[in-house]
């Protein structure tokens, strides 16, 4: 396939791609979406959701397979493992280079998301895989019975932390700051549970590993001190990176890093439209993805509309 034209394409197949995936082929717009991996995004990775509005409980993976699911009711096509080469979002006509394919566009939706922050301490990179590891419902089994270490104070460390205990005997949750800032229903459920142990104002200073991780340091930011923490494996939760290097120089962000929108989701290059996690949001929850993602979808048809540039059937 060679410079065939979208009215919208999607780039990220996620909660807030596959939202406006379904707002774009509602308003009758020629529609695809392209995922550098299978479609579904983070919280496929997810073991539980609980405040997804019409579900007390609900895996991820399921939640993102009913979206899927969804979508496919309309006409859009999919085009995930495509390995982005290149993005265009200045010229009229947007383009899409993959390692296989170019598509074009009347307008985009950003959607990629964002990637785990590391520790950035000596010994993280190195050990990735052998005892590093950024989500703990893919690499939680290989700890059966073992130690580990969660790092972060927000809803995923916690949340993390609790499902690690279904396979390690211990689990250290370690927090730089003198309290947690998840929400209190979940730092209940911590305090009663009796295999995580909370050692906060505490960073961690090296991971050491001979093969495999097996111990930290870490140190205490309000004496000073520096103590090995003997443990077979940890996993930083402390916050996010916005996926756009694919965009650099062509469109506006905030000092962080995240795409800068109005409430319309409409970013500063004409067209194009950013939703999710990587766009500057006062909360990143599937649910305000999947929002995201329908005032996008509107948004782009009547962009659309008002350009009289939708792509003739």
């Amino acid at each position: 396939m060679s410079n065939k034209i979208f009215d919208c394409i999607i780039l990220g197949g996620g909660p807030a791609g596959l939202s406006s995936a379904l707002y774009c082929a509602r308003a009758n717009l020629k529609t695809a979406i392209i995922d550098t991996s299978a479609l579904g995004g983070t919280p496929v990775n997810y073991c539980e959701i609980e405040n997804y509005l019409g579900f007390n409980k609900i895996k991820g993976f399921e939640l993102c397979s009913r979206f899927e699911e969804h979508v496919d009711l309309f006409d859009v096509e999919k085009f995930p493992y495509e390995e982005i080469e290149s993005v265009d979002l200045t010229s009229p006509i947007k383009k899409i280079k993959t390692l296989n394919n170019t598509f074009e566009a009347k307008t985009i939706i950003i959607a990629t998301g964002a990637k785990a922050k590391k520790l950035n301490v000596k010994g993280e990179i190195d050990n990735i895989g052998k005892g590093v590891s950024y989500c703990a419902v893919c690499d939680g089994a290989f700890y059966k019975d073992k130690v580990v270490a969660v790092v972060g104070g927000g809803n995923s460390a916690l949340e993390e932390a609790m499902y690690l205990c279904q396979f390690a005997k211990k689990v250290y949750l370690i927090h730089r700051r003198d309290t947690f800032r998840a929400d209190s229903i979940i730092q209940e459920r911590l305090k009663q549970n009796k295999k995580i142990e909370p050692i906060l104002n505490s960073t961690v200073e090296e991971i050491l590993a001979d093969k495999q991780v097996n111990s930290i340091r870490i140190k205490n930011v309000l004496s000073g001190k520096i103590e090995l923490l003997k443990l077979d494996g940890i996993f930083p939760y402390i916050g996010i990176t916005p996926n756009v290097e694919l965009f650099i120089n062509q469109i506006e962000t905030d000092e962080k890093g995240f795409i800068k929108t109005d409430i319309n989701m409409k970013t500063s290059a004409q067209g194009v439209f950013a939703v999710g996690d990587i766009r500057n949001t006062p909360l990143r929850q599937v649910i305000t993805a999947v929002s995201d993602g329908a005032i996008a979808g509107v948004e782009a048809a009547r962009y659309l509309m008002t350009t009289k540039e939708k792509v003739r059937r």
